[in-house]
Order: C-alpha cells, then structure tokens, then sequence
C-alpha cells in the first residue's frame, strides 16, 4: 500500500450532518470524490436532494435523511437509515450547527439552548448512536470552531461556549472508545470561511477578520475538507483526542 492509499475512502460509509448547505456540502461531496458513500443528514431535506446529487456524481452512492440533530430518536433513525442501506457506519462528521450573535444581557434562555441543543447535545447524541454500531478503524469528526479557543469580534456567548464544550466533549469520547472500540475522535477547529451562517452576521463581517489571518485571507471550503478526509482515512489511524485548527494562522494573533 503506498502512502496515498492511505488517504482512500474506498469502501466506507460517512455519515455527514447539516449538509444542506454551506461545509456540509463541501464535507460530503469531498468525502465522495475520497470513495465513501454518504448518509446525509439535516432538518431542511428538499436542499438535501442537491448534495446528494452531487455526491453521485463522484460514483458514490448516497441517501437523504430528514433530521434535527437536537432530538435523540431522529439522530438514531439517521443511523438505522444508514445502517439499512449501506450496512455500516465508518465516518461521522458532526458538522450540524447554530450560530447566533445576540448581546449576552438579551439573549433569552431559548436561544442559548437552542445553540447548546444543536452544536453540543447534537453531537453528543449522534457520536451515542454511532459508537454503538462503529467497528474498529472508524472516526468521528467534530467540527468545532477558533470560537472555541478565541473570540471574533461579535457577542457569541451561546455558540462559543458550545464549541468549548465540543473540545472536552471529543477528548473524552476518544479516551472512553479509541482503545477499547477502537474508534478515534478529533475535532477540526475551522477558522473563516465563506458560508451561509458566516453571511448571516453582518454585511463585510469576514473581511474585518482578515488582518487577524497570517495567510491573509480567508478558507476555501476544499481546504477544509482535505483536514477532514485526512481524519477520516487511515492515514490518520495514530491520531485520536486532538482539537485540529484550519484556520489559516488566525489563533496566533
């Protein structure tokens, strides 16, 4: 086997939530073109078709699953659905999420657990119903932010603490299950890049964070996608608990 076989998805079959736009596209499409068959997972199911389509035109084969991450029972009839048409689960990227920008002195109790519900709960309850069916060799992948380890100039209590919690939440799902069931857990830290939610903040709100940027500018979706498919392949096999920034250099400033 030669070293880029390592990074080879052949044979594999990643689960992949919030795909209905922005990373979650980028993130199943890519993991396509790397070989694995897809489970699509998100809440607003007629844009699920669209990436679906786009993962079978890489040959692979995908389905479409109606889901909110914030309920238990649908995260665990994402994972039968899968289990029913590809025979296994081998990759999770949890990548469904919430982000908010509301003044911490008028954010209502609902909001805040809106965003705990999906970006920390979420995970939590689909890393449950993976692990128990993952064999050995399988990862999961949390896509938590720099918000985690900085802030960017915006009142994000909800969504910065969520994905704080998700740091803790993966190096403990990797000391319980990457020994004993052989199932590695890392977190991609991404920086800025340009997406749906990213628009969502404030007209010109990415260039502000340009000058904080060592590369000086912001990501391109693919370059966030070649860090997961890494932490996917085997080519990741001795790398479990770690929190992975792509962040084009923006936690050194």
């Amino acid at each position: 086997m030669s070293i880029l076989d390592l990074f080879r998805l052949d044979g594999k079959v990643a689960i992949v939530t919030g795909a209905s736009s922005g990373l979650g596209v980028a993130l199943a499409q890519h993991l396509a073109e790397a070989g694995a068959d897809v489970a699509l997972g998100a809440r607003r199911l007629d844009r699920l078709a669209e990436t679906a389509q786009l993962v079978e035109k890489t040959g692979r084969r995908a389905i479409s699953v109606g889901t909110d991450v914030s309920d238990p029972v649908q995260c665990q009839h994402l994972v039968d659905e899968t289990l029913v048409a590809f025979g296994q689960v081998d990759i999770l990227v949890n990548n469904a999420g919430l982000g908010t920008a509301y003044p911490a002195t008028r954010e209502t109790p609902q909001q805040f657990r809106e965003v705990i519900d999906i970006n920390l709960n979420g995970s939590y309850w689909m890393a449950q119903a993976c692990g128990r069916v993952m064999g050995r060799g399988s990862s999961i992948i949390n896509i938590g932010s720099v918000l985690g380890f900085t802030t960017a100039d915006l009142p994000q209590a909800a969504y910065s603490a969520s994905k704080a919690a998700l740091v803790g939440l993966t190096r403990d799902l990797a000391r319980q299950w990457s020994g004993r069931k052989g199932i590695r857990v890392n977190l991609i830290a991404p920086g800025m890049f340009p997406t749906e939610m990213t628009d969502l903040y404030r007209p010109g709100y990415l260039e502000t964070q340009v000058p904080r940027m060592d590369v000086g500018r912001p990501g391109n979706l693919i370059e966030l996608a070649s860090a997961v498919v890494f932490l996917a392949s085997d080519a990741a096999s001795y790398i479990t608990g770690v929190s992975l920034p792509v962040d084009g250099g923006f936690l050194t400033s």
